[in-house]
């Protein structure tokens, strides 16, 4: 196994990491700059304000995105698996 192989998994495993946690990440972005805009407006300085509905936003995004980042995760997977005898060589 070469140097150009182990950067070439390091890249590929780093790209599929950003791709599948950007959506929730952009989900509670999203909310959280919601909250804080309103916390502005109405002039409401609650802590807690930006937990709940963070948690719950990032939930259902989970139920929602959870099919497409747990097969997307199988297939690396799969195909690291799969391609282990080339890499004990």
């Amino acid at each position: 196994m070469s140097i150009e192989d182990v950067v070439t998994m390091a890249s590929k495993a780093l790209y599929i990491i950003i791709k599948l946690s950007a959506p929730i990440l952009l989900i509670s972005l999203i909310i959280g700059l919601i909250i804080s805009i309103f916390q502005t407006v109405t002039s409401i300085q609650e802590q807690t304000l930006t937990f709940v509905p963070k948690i719950i936003a990032v939930f259902l995004g989970l139920m929602l995105l959870g099919y497409w980042i747990l097969s997307t995760l199988r297939n690396y997977i799969v195909e690291l698996w799969s391609d282990f005898g080339q890499y004990i060589r």
